[in-house]
């Protein structure tokens, strides 16, 4: 959706540009700066949805490692508990 926005604003800043009564020089050195502030702001954002998705791995990588821990007591409590049992009863 981002995305999107950024270029229609700039296909419009282009459009603007083209129709606007300049120079053909100066016009192409506006569309030309135009594009390179798109490709700057593009940069930055996918610089910034990186940064959020290593965040968002670093999280799946915490709660994996925390669900694998309470699996695996909960499996050692069940063990413990099924032992129990069977020693109490004498099988």
């Amino acid at each position: 959706m981002i995305l999107g926005m950024i270029a229609g604003i700039a296909a419009g800043l282009v459009l603007a540009v083209l129709y606007a009564p300049e120079k053909g020089s100066k016009t192409r050195r506006k569309i030309l700066k135009k594009g390179e502030d798109v490709v700057e702001d593009l940069k930055d954002k996918a610089y910034i949805l990186a940064a959020y998705a290593n965040q968002l791995n670093n999280e799946i990588e915490r709660m994996t490692d925390t669900i694998g821990v309470a699996i695996e007591d909960a499996t050692n409590e069940a063990t413990a508990q099924v032992e129990k049992y069977f020693r109490k009863e004498g099988r």
